[in-house]
């Protein structure tokens, strides 16, 4: 008995050390085109990380996809410009995405977090809306920040995280082929898990 105990405590102690310690919450995005590792920033960002955390754990970005990118090619002349890719239940389970509670609005002014190159931020339309729907961003745009020209409140978007390893699957899925604004086909997001 004593030495089944031992042997079990050894797994125990070397799955630990295998494991990765992170001092922030880690996800994986796994997509059809690759994986996109992002941390997240609790302490900045705690409403908004606790919301997308229960998402992932209850499974609901299962099967969803990327389905939205902006290009400087794909957006009207006249308008403030931005590079993204977007993705989320809102082509693949409309109906959860829309009967959601909105999350509580933390810009970028109280987060002191920006939306630079890698950055995953909650799209939505105004403020307390966001649910389950969010961007990444290609190079930094700070028109998405608290003053930011790119949405018409001012109230800018809700960054809660980066991408830390991937982004190089990012920039794929941001140079496949579009229709309009739309990925043509969408880009699936078999889950998003923890790490």
């Amino acid at each position: 008995m004593r030495t089944i105990l031992f042997f079990l405590a050894a797994v125990l102690f070397l799955a630990a050390c295998q494991s990765p310690h992170y001092r922030n919450p880690h996800v994986l995005i796994r997509t059809d085109a690759g994986n996109i590792e992002l941390e997240l920033y609790p302490d900045q960002a705690p409403k908004t990380v606790k919301a997308f955390l229960s998402y992932v754990d209850s499974g609901l970005y299962k099967n969803s996809n990327f389905y939205r990118v902006l290009t400087d090619d794909n957006q009207p002349i006249d308008a403030p410009k931005a590079n993204l890719i977007q993705g989320g239940l809102w082509k693949t389970n409309y109906k959860t995405a829309t009967s959601l509670p909105g999350i509580p609005h933390e810009s970028t002014r109280d987060t002191k977090l920006s939306h630079t190159d890698g950055v995953i931020s909650l799209a939505r339309m105004e403020p307390g809306t966001a649910t389950t729907e969010f961007f990444i961003c290609i190079g930094d745009q700070r028109g998405f920040d608290f003053g930011g020209e790119n949405n018409h409140d001012g109230q800018g978007y809700a960054a809660f995280g980066k991408v830390v390893k991937g982004m190089s699957v990012v920039d794929h899925i941001y140079n496949r082929k579009a229709y309009g604004q739309a990925l043509n086909p969408p880009v699936v997001i078999q889950n998003i898990v923890r790490m």
